[in-house]
């Protein structure tokens, strides 16, 4: 029997056990294989054809299993669900502090709270979402926010009565 199909038989077994082990070492070897089968087809010695089959292994498992293993173990490039609204800007609608507050995010109104616990967010202010906690975006605003003094709060207590009379319900 060849040396040419000794090779190729030896990759063929090779390609099926990279295909029930996926560890794709196997499959370089099995790549390995082919070059000797190549260099036996062309009628060189079979010491040729041992190196050749090493230098490809070598090659193969050196340069190119380092490739596949970092494409193996990157996560997703795409992050989707609640992840992917982490960092996405939001518009206050109801006053956000640590408890409870309303926001459009990516044009559905979610609940929200402050991430810092201290600070109350007023309507109208664009916040980033940290993180979402269950169905709740935990935001902080992108701007520092002006001092609220005790005139301010006071009139957020009674919303009504800072509206024109025509906004009234």
């Amino acid at each position: 029997m060849p040396a040419w199909l000794i090779w190729i038989i030896l990759a063929a077994a090779l390609g099926v056990a990279e295909f029930f082990t996926l560890t794709f070492v196997l499959g370089l070897l099995a790549a390995a294989a082919l070059v000797a089968a190549i260099l036996g087809a062309l009628g060189l010695p079979v010491v040729v054809q041992i190196i050749g089959f090493a230098a490809a292994s070598a090659a193969g498992i050196v340069l190119v299993k380092p490739i596949m293993d970092r494409q193996l173990t990157r996560g997703p490039d795409v992050r989707s669900g609640t992840a992917a609204l982490v960092g996405h800007s939001a518009r206050v609608l109801s006053a956000v502090d640590a408890d409870h507050g309303l926001v459009k995010l990516n044009g559905e109104e979610w609940s929200a709270r402050s991430l810092d616990e201290d600070l109350v967010i007023p309507v109208g202010t664009h916040v980033d979402v940290m993180e979402i906690d269950g169905a709740t975006a935990v935001v902080y605003p992108r701007e520092p926010l002006p001092e609220i003094t005790e005139q301010d709060r006071s009139d957020q207590d009674r919303p009504d009565q800072n509206r024109p009379e025509q906004d009234r319900p």
